[in-house]
């Protein structure tokens, strides 16, 4: 894996500094300013919010390596762009290195020029191995790297109707697989929403999302069976929990007001969740 020019200097910067214990060296402002103006959900942060993604945006460039493949070539502005979105959902979580903590099980990120196409095996009841191939636009593997078709990073958010960002779903797994298993129930903090105990606290989240997920599940299953009025949000998240948890935060950071209308009783907790009471920035 090679690392983009910025990358490069980033970490020649960073290792000159260290002893003096500097700053983290910036992403270079022009570079920064255009990022945020492609993607409609980081120019409509504030001024505050924009200087921390950046700080967080340029550590995990530091700590990251870009793989393009097919013989695609990761320009600056595409680390930056996928740097900026998977770092998002880091924003009030501290400071740059711990936020970036929950990202330390890899390195690697591979991009592909366009959707990528994986070889599946699955076991039927009957103890029938079938093969298919399965059309992916990125995909997180425990413990391994991350795999992003760029077409779909470079179009996100910019369709109101389809609140998508793949770097955010893929990454957003990352953050479910912390506690070693990717169930669309992520390790939640003591006091998570105003609860006492851990256990309060992952009974709300569970009994609150089962609900959501199964009243979902119901209506994209009448849409698609008896064409009934298609979900905002993707069907993609009918699948499975921790994909329908994927999906709904794609939407809450892309289109956090409509989601709000659309959710509201998920809403409260992603705010809990991702918004921690005394984050300066909240």
């Amino acid at each position: 894996m090679s690392p983009t020019a910025l990358t490069r200097f980033l970490r020649r910067a960073s290792n000159g500094l260290r002893s003096r214990l500097a700053p983290v060296p910036q992403i270079p402002a022009e570079l920064w300013l255009q990022t945020t103006a492609q993607y409609p959900f980081l120019a409509a942060l504030s001024m505050a919010e924009q200087s921390k993604l950046r700080a967080i945006s340029a550590l995990f460039l530091q700590q990251k390596e870009f793989t393009g493949a097919h013989g695609m070539e990761v320009t600056d502005a595409m680390a930056v762009a996928i740097a900026a979105q998977a770092c998002l959902p880091l924003l009030h979580w501290g400071d740059a290195a711990r936020a970036l903590s929950w990202y330390d099980d890899f390195v690697g990120i591979v991009v592909h020029p366009a959707e990528a196409v994986a070889t599946r095996r699955s076991t039927d009841a009957a103890g029938v191995t079938h093969q298919y191939s399965q059309v992916l636009l990125g995909e997180a593997m425990e413990r391994g790297p991350v795999m992003l078709a760029w077409p779909a990073v470079a179009s996100a958010g910019q369709d109101p109707e389809d609140a998508t960002s793949v770097v955010i779903h893929e990454f957003i797994h990352k953050i479910d697989m912390k506690d070693g298993a990717v169930n669309g129930r992520p390790p939640l903090r003591l006091g998570f929403a105003g609860t006492v105990t851990a256990a309060e606290g992952r009974k709300l989240w569970g009994d609150t999302w089962t609900r959501a997920y199964e009243d979902f599940r119901e209506k994209v299953v009448i849409a698609q069976r008896f064409g009934g009025e298609r979900p905002w949000l993707n069907g993609y998240g009918a699948t499975a929990p921790e994909e329908f948890f994927a999906v709904v935060c794609e939407a809450y950071f892309v289109e956090p007001v409509r989601f709000a209308q659309e959710f509201p009783t998920l809403a409260p907790l992603l705010d809990a969740f991702f918004k921690p009471v005394g984050d300066p920035l909240h």
